[in-house]
């Protein structure tokens, strides 16, 4: 059979033609599902599990809560907000020196920050304080180390928060992007499994 009956050459570069368009949109899909997993969002840890035991009143919002952009200072009188701690687990707890609760859950929290002091967890104690009661912070700390707190004299912190804080100890829980993941007003214990359970499942997020 010749070349014209059979189509040849003509037949064979169609062929060749068809095989590389199949190819092409092959790669084509290959690089769109793994462009689509690339961007896919994170799955966040569900940390409604750990609402129980000391940490029953333990507050989860549907959905994760920004951070107040509220600058607060060290011991120095240096100035921080938030954002200087992004990258790590953050649990900010405000407190006073005149308030039971807050001295009575104080050394838990240090016991928190001793325990993952290899990992990235900032325990962050923010006293909201007067100057004039600036030696007890220091005697508080001293007997709870390693935490070293930070200062708000002006509360501001306190109602810069969405919802504000209704009292003194709050704590909140910032995941590793900056964002308010859980928080409890009052008392708990930051020692026990379920705060432990709580920490390490931000922790593991990327």
């Amino acid at each position: 059979m010749s070349e014209v009956q059979s189509g040849g050459p003509q037949k064979r570069d169609g062929l060749k033609w068809a095989i590389g368009a199949v190819m092409v949109v092959g790669v084509v899909a290959v690089l769109y599902v793994i462009a689509q997993a690339s961007f896919k969002p994170a799955e966040l840890a569900d940390l409604k599990e750990f609402k129980k035991g000391s940490l029953a009143k333990l507050d989860v919002p549907a959905q994760p809560r920004a951070a107040p952009t509220t600058v607060f200072t060290d011991m120095d009188n240096q100035p921080h907000t938030l954002a200087d701690f992004k990258g790590q687990v953050v649990v900010m707890n405000l407190w006073a020196t005149w308030c039971g609760p807050c001295k009575k859950e104080m050394p838990t929290l240090a016991k928190l920050a001793g325990t993952y002091a290899a990992q990235p967890l900032k325990v962050l104690p923010i006293s909201v304080d007067r100057d004039s009661d600036v030696n007890l912070i220091q005697a508080e700390m001293a007997a709870n180390r390693p935490l070293v707190s930070f200062r708000d004299k002006s509360y501001k912190m306190s109602f810069d928060l969405q919802p504000r804080a209704v009292g003194y100890p709050t704590t909140v829980i910032y995941d590793k992007q900056g964002r308010e993941r859980a928080r409890i007003a009052g008392e708990a214990d930051w020692s026990s499994p379920e705060a432990r359970g709580l920490v390490e499942a931000l922790l593991a997020e990327k």
